[in-house]
């Protein structure tokens, strides 16, 4: 008696080009390598770039092979390659594309004619890292107006100041997680001279957190000179200009940033002058980047920020998926990505484990975890 497959399974044998005597193996079911085997048809025929986008598999229905672009302010760098995978990793599952552009060295201009380009190329959806208070208003509102739904990601830029008329923003709370970074600093510093290094002074995906960070100074009321020092977008020019800070302030009690760039290069240069037998109490920032890891694990910073960036590329695209699929009533949600302290106590397993949800390894594998997970 032919053992029964899955309808799907069934449905996605007969769609292969497969010659009879194979075709009816599979339909029979016989052995775990017929299984085997109609499994691995079924998901051959779901990846066919000539099938349908989506409703091969689970409860939704065909789509056409709907196009989402990423509009991004660094395109190549490497803050964002989880965030890439992210998006490849949604696309494949919903069968969708998306396309990565933007500016390499955070040109709005640059990133201003990517979202036009979307526009008149008839993309299904934009997903937009708002970095300008102003310079997006009236691309955002054209794609809105050609009926393309369009979300922030990473920074945004519909606070009351700004108006960006985008869906929602699926990122981290930037001057939550500002505030948050001068508050930890706090715990370590009573008194003396706070820098905080941001590599582009401005823009909306980290000068929310400077602000956030000078006033969680201001309002602890402790007599700290908290001076913002600007780096630059290339790390190379940022480097030399901490490094010259530093030379020009051995006797600083905290060094902060609020980028990854100017995050990894604070690390460097406390350990290149050892500031730490110079008094430093504090050193802290953002970003997951090996050199950041390397210096928390060294003891030469003592916390970076997780805001996990395979989210913000993963999430835009399932919910523009969801308002194309939905016609506009599944309407995209504010979501927060999170904020999480990286210190000696729990760097290890970003150092040790290889996967592409911190952009470290390509292959798409299964991670196994042990033991209790830590209380939020």
């Amino acid at each position: 008696m032919r053992r029964k497959l899955h309808p799907k399974v069934e449905e996605a044998v007969e769609s292969l080009d497969l010659n009879p005597v194979t075709r009816r193996r599979l339909l029979a079911g016989t052995g775990l390598a017929s299984a085997s085997l109609a499994a691995s048809a079924l998901l051959a025929a779901c990846g066919k770039d000539n099938g349908p986008a989506a409703g091969a598999v689970g409860n939704f229905p065909q789509t056409p092979a709907w196009k989402f672009n990423f509009v991004c302010h660094v395109t190549t760098n490497p803050f964002f390659v989880p965030t890439q995978y992210g998006a490849e990793d949604a696309s494949k599952l919903l069968g969708t594309t998306y396309q990565w552009t933007g500016s390499v060295n955070s040109v709005v201009a640059e990133m201003v004619d990517a979202c036009n380009t979307a526009i008149t190329s008839k993309a299904d959806g934009l997903a937009l890292a708002v970095v300008d208070k102003d310079a997006f208003r009236a691309p955002v509102d054209r794609a809105l107006d050609a009926g393309m739904p369009v979300v922030s990601y990473n920074a945004d830029g519909a606070r009351e100041d700004v108006g960006t008329n985008r869906l929602a923003y699926i990122g981290q709370g930037l001057y939550e997680s500002g505030y948050a970074l001068g508050q930890r600093a706090l715990a370590q510093i009573s008194s003396g001279d706070v820098a905080a290094f941001i590599a582009t002074p401005g823009q909306l995906n980290i000068q929310p957190r400077i602000d956030g960070a000078q006033q969680a100074f201001k309002d602890s009321g402790k007599p700290i000179n908290f001076t913002s020092v600007a780096t630059n977008a290339d790390i190379t020019q940022g480097l030399s200009i901490i490094d010259a800070y530093v030379q020009g302030h051995q006797n600083v009690a905290g060094l902060l940033a609020v980028d990854a760039g100017s995050t990894q290069s604070v690390g460097q240069t406390v350990g290149k002058y050892k500031l730490r037998d110079k008094g430093l109490k504090v050193a802290g920032g953002f970003d997951l980047v090996p050199e950041t890891l390397a210096s928390i694990k060294a003891g030469d910073l003592d916390y970076t920020i997780d805001q996990q960036p395979y989210l913000q590329g993963f999430l835009p695209v399932l919910a523009l998926y969801l308002y194309k699929v939905s016609g506009g009533l599944m309407f995209p949600s504010q979501t927060n990505t999170g904020l999480l302290f990286v210190t000696k106590d729990n760097v290890d397993p970003y150092q040790t484990t290889k996967s592409r949800y911190e952009g470290s390894d390509t292959a798409p594998k299964k991670l196994d975890r042990s033991g209790p997970i830590a209380h939020a």
